[in-house]
């Protein structure tokens, strides 16, 4: 974001009591019908303290397609309290904190992507029984063969995607939706994120989860992500949550001069690479540490 731009007033996070307004919500009868459902709403409500009926709560307008409604907040101040979640003391704030702190000792530095760690709370991406797993550091299963990425490589990938803190990102393409998780995190170091997503149920797992959250610099896609989304380009930052063997021409194409990739590459042995568009027709990569992702593939699922 350039320097000067005013800063839109502060609505996220929300509080437990507005978030959990939406549980007596009537369903549509649109929605999907999934065979694992997990939305942020549904495990908030679950977990919430007992009194939370008796407060009077607003009730939100239903989201235009492919848009989360809500701004990134500005990163100066902790996530209003999450430890009063009844019974379930492993998905508190100050476990949330401690997560944080984890991945500082493992080498991350950037603030902001710290900050933006431990403002998007984790379990609310996971099926109500694993959120007792959610700050461990470790990737969890979501479905269909995918998984929630381990918090260190995502705040990893994010750091090297802002390239040591020199500026906060204007506009980042998602490949690999998933849960919605790396996305709501994306949306609080960016200005504007894209993300895509091939898999629909998962993509329409990703809309609920984010939904409550409001986040109105994050759109969703459905689509074939290694075609990635020219028609909203040029991006200074792709991030890649899936491995190939190496990244498809199409996203370098969709890089603006200047703008950085971050990618796992590789079958069995996987390394992160960063590639830098420093001219038209010119790139720069480097190899960086070992991680281990789920296979990037073509077309769509669904």
């Amino acid at each position: 974001m350039s320097e000067g731009k005013a800063q839109p007033k502060k609505r996220f996070p929300l509080t437990l009591d507005f978030v959990t307004g939406l549980a007596g919500r009537e369903k549509s009868n649109q929605s999907p019908v999934l065979n694992s459902r997990q939305t942020a709403t549904r495990n908030a409500a679950q977990h919430s303290i007992s009194n939370a009926a008796t407060h009077s709560t607003p009730r939100l307008s239903p989201p235009t397609d492919y848009v989360v409604h809500a701004r990134a907040p500005e990163m100066k101040r902790p996530l209003p309290p999450v430890d009063k979640l009844a019974n379930m003391p492993l998905v508190s704030d100050s476990v949330r904190k401690a997560m944080v702190q984890r991945i500082a000792q493992q080498g991350v530095k950037d603030s902001m992507v710290l900050a933006a760690m431990e403002a998007v709370p984790r379990h609310y991406f996971l099926e109500s029984g694993m959120a007792s797993q959610a700050y461990v550091d470790a990737s969890l299963p979501i479905g269909y063969h995918q998984t929630i990425s381990q918090p260190y490589i995502v705040a990893r990938m994010i750091e090297v995607l802002r390239g040591g803190a020199q500026g906060k990102l204007q506009r980042v393409l998602e490949i690999g939706t998933g849960c919605g998780y790396q996305a709501a995190v994306l949306a609080q170091v960016a200005d504007e994120v894209y993300s895509i997503e091939r898999i629909r149920p998962l993509h329409e797992q990703a809309r609920g989860n984010l939904r409550p959250l409001r986040i109105p610099n994050l759109r969703l896609h459905y689509g074939d992500g290694m075609l990635g989304l020219p028609q909203c380009g040029p991006f200074d930052g792709i991030i890649l949550a899936a491995a190939g063997l190496d990244v498809p021409q199409a996203l370098f194409d969709q890089m603006s001069i200047g703008g950085r990739l971050v990618a796992p590459v590789g079958n069995r042995e996987q390394r992160l690479k960063l590639v830098v568009r420093t001219k038209r027709n010119e790139w720069m990569a480097d190899m960086l540490e070992t991680c281990h992702f789920v296979p990037l593939r073509p077309g769509t699922f669904g």
